[in-house]
């Protein structure tokens, strides 16, 4: 298969297809490794994660994320003041976070295992400490999203949890809520990912999902992480939880689902090539047609019409089981990082004017938010937005 001509690996957005609804549509980075063992009295712990360093844990490392995942939006009190009380709250969450990942402690006996753990700010705490921050205007409105509940757009707080022993993940959130005083819940979602290499695993869909992502230290540093200023080695998140229809797109035929896609569901791309190749969009039948359909994912969400950027995507199954109307509220909380929030943006307003995966796919809640750079003892969390 050709490449798609002017268009590198490290310039392609979401021309993967398996991205499903995504962009409908993982702090970690480079200073995140991994340690020895755990002093956990269980067997099946993986070895832990630092969380110090340049970048929070839990968006670039591990390389392949955790199987389970827990994100919880909060609204802070006081109006999200943006003074002392904020920046003490940040600064005790952080130090929260640190006592829980170094080992055992009361809310985690058996020690953290590879739990890893992110905080975030939304629009409306970032615009009081300084409306030039990145994500600090709120994302507009996408097709669907004025059936979002009231509190289930946009919070002051994200805050994101992921490891191997998904009976960690509430304690230590639970933990993290208690050290934010005034904080709420306004809503959280435990997510599940199936067995993968890498960001590579298999949607709800039954298609794989984060074939092309940004990879190694100069892809992140140039796709993902802020690079200059105080706030280096942070990175905007959007976080979108999709109800799918499984059911009407299981009942497509299969080559039908596949041209939704513009992937086979093992991967390789209508325009031919390997599971892990790019979509070629020049690429024609005898008869002159695009292999890869005019509305398909892949090509809607391709950089090449949306001059997008490069965004490291990692998704998460739910399932809660029937609505009182049946309808199943199971689909995919969907998660991206990118050094800006227009990288989305443009993806998802072109989504929703020529990609027919959207028919399948309700907006249930979203938000964005700036993950915030690296913290330790010496230099608490978030220190770096008064600095």
């Amino acid at each position: 298969m050709s490449d798609t001509p002017g268009i590198s690996r490290r310039a392609l957005l979401l021309g993967t297809g398996g991205v499903v609804a995504a962009a409908a549509v993982a702090a970690v980075g480079t200073a995140v490794t991994q340690g020895g063992p755990t002093t956990s009295t269980t067997t099946d712990r993986a070895p832990g994660v630092r969380a110090t360093g340049r970048t929070q844990a839990g968006v670039a490392r591990p390389a392949t994320p955790q199987r389970q995942a827990l994100h919880a939006v909060l609204r802070l009190g006081g109006g999200a003041d943006p003074g002392p009380d904020l920046r003490s709250g940040l600064a005790a969450a952080g130090a929260t976070i640190l006592r829980l990942v170094s080992g055992p402690s009361d809310e985690l006996p058996d020690g953290p295992g590879d739990l890893t753990i992110h905080v975030g700010l939304g629009p409306g705490p970032l615009a009081a400490i300084d409306p030039t921050l990145p994500a600090a205007t709120a994302m507009p409105r996408f097709a669907g999203d004025d059936g979002i509940p009231a509190g289930r757009d946009d919070g002051d707080v994200l805050v994101a949890l992921a490891s191997s022993d998904g009976t960690a993940l509430r304690p230590a959130l639970d933990a993290v809520v208690a050290s934010l005083p005034g904080a709420t819940t306004l809503w959280a979602e435990h997510g599940f990912r199936g067995p993968g290499q890498g960001t590579i695993a298999r949607n709800p869909l039954g298609y794989h999902d984060g074939i092309i992502v940004p990879e190694g230290d100069d892809e992140l540093d140039e796709n993902v992480w802020l690079a200059h200023g105080p706030l280096a080695g942070a990175t905007v998140c959007v976080l979108r939880r999709l109800r799918l229809d499984r059911t009407r797109f299981a009942a497509l035929a299969e080559g039908e689902r596949d041209r939704v896609i513009g992937r086979h569901a093992d991967g390789r791309p209508l325009s031919g090539g390997g599971p892990t190749a790019e979509v070629d969009l020049q690429a024609k039948t005898p008869e002159g047609a695009y292999l890869t359909p005019a509305r398909s994912h892949a090509r809607a969400a391709h950089p090449s019409f949306t001059g997008s950027a490069l965004m490291l995507r990692r998704g998460y199954a739910f399932d809660r089981g029937p609505l009182a109307d049946g309808t199943a509220d199971a689909g995919l909380l969907f998660v991206c990082f990118a050094h800006d929030l227009e990288t989305f943006v443009r993806t998802q307003l072109r989504l929703d004017e020529t990609d027919d995966l959207m028919p399948f796919t309700t907006p249930t809640a979203s938000g964005s938010f700036l993950v915030l750079p690296g913290f330790d003892a010496a230099h608490p969390l978030g220190h770096q937005l008064w600095a």
